[in-house]
């Protein structure tokens, strides 16, 4: 249903289903109600309405991977082997889904990218934020400095992602994704801090988001116009769960 602020969602087809890598699937979608969708999204985001076998809906937050004029690609994270032990309505969907098949869309929403001017970026995240890490990757100027580390499931979930010469980019491996909330913070405090203005971007699970956010915050004193940072999802939780937590963790800081 639109409000005054909402559009109604509109409705999409599945042009395309692709595997990206083992645990990362690529859905296309386009058709007649993609003509008025705004140009230069890329990088923000949509709600899926994906419908669930007892008839009702669940609605999930999904990155634009890329845009195109004819269609707009969202990456799924396959998340079928847990800390909670089972997949969610939106890698069941993602998987099953084939094309022709169509999907209420809502959105989008405003991306989050980096800002200029910084002398070095850091960028740490799961696979569900990988997509978004990607767009902020390319859309870096030639001459940026920085380093990116990206957990995924497996070694062959490793992409090349384009990014400047100078942005290393360094991959860790959880078959289980939020079993080492630890993991991506420990990481970053293991390298040097870049010398000169720091700017950080960072988007997880929960409890990896509060692991990152204690060193890039509390340790290392970034403020709120240098770090950008949140959670996509909690293990064990559904999104709407995780809103609650995610809003009750905002309002304590």
């Amino acid at each position: 249903m639109a409000t005054a602020n909402r559009p109604a969602p509109r409705v999409l087809t599945v042009l395309a289903a692709t595997q990206v890598s083992p645990n990362m699937r690529r859905i296309a979608l386009g058709g007649a109600g993609l003509a008025d969708f705004p140009a230069g999204q890329q990088g923000g985001y949509v709600k899926l309405r994906l419908p669930l076998s007892d008839g009702k809906t669940a609605v999930r937050t999904y990155t634009i991977r890329a845009q195109r004029a004819d269609a707009l690609d969202i990456d799924f994270a396959l998340h079928a082997e847990t800390a909670s032990g089972h997949a969610g309505p939106a890698t069941e969907w993602a998987l099953s889904v084939e094309p022709g098949a169509t999907i209420e869309v809502g959105g989008p929403g405003p991306a989050k990218p980096l800002p200029a001017g910084y002398d070095a970026y850091l960028l740490a995240g799961d696979m569900t934020a990988l997509p978004a890490i990607a767009v902020n990757l390319a859309a870096l100027p030639a001459d940026a400095r920085g380093h990116a580390v990206i957990e995924v499931m497996s070694d062959d979930d490793r992409l090349d992602l384009p990014r400047p010469a100078g942005v290393t980019l360094d991959y860790l491996i959880a078959p289980q994704p939020g079993l080492q909330p630890q993991a991506l913070s420990e990481a970053l405090a293991a390298r040097e801090w870049p010398q000169g203005s720091v700017y950080a971007w960072a988007a997880c699970e929960f409890s990896a988001m509060k692991a990152l956010r204690s060193l890039l915050r509390d340790e290392r004193g970034l403020g709120p116009d240098e770090l950008y940072i949140s959670s996509y999802w909690k293990s064990g939780l559904t999104e709407d769960a995780h809103k609650v937590v995610k809003r009750e963790d905002a309002q304590g800081q």
